[in-house]
């Protein structure tokens, strides 16, 4: 697993909700945001091996 992202870029991803997500609401946006984060950097640092656990990534 990744380490936990910058403390800075959770804030700015907090900060910087999509329209959508906004529209969600969220009791802990900066938990959210840690977490997308990680399996954004997971995706990013091991591209082949997330691609089989992901929903939305086509065979």
């Amino acid at each position: 697993m990744t380490e936990s992202p910058d403390p800075d870029r959770v804030d700015q991803r907090a900060t910087d909700l999509l329209p959508e997500e906004r529209a969600a609401g969220s009791d802990d946006p900066e938990r959210e945001a840690e977490i997308i984060l990680e399996d954004s950097d997971a995706r990013t640092e091991d591209p082949e091996g997330t691609k089989h656990e992901s929903t939305q990534t086509p065979d």
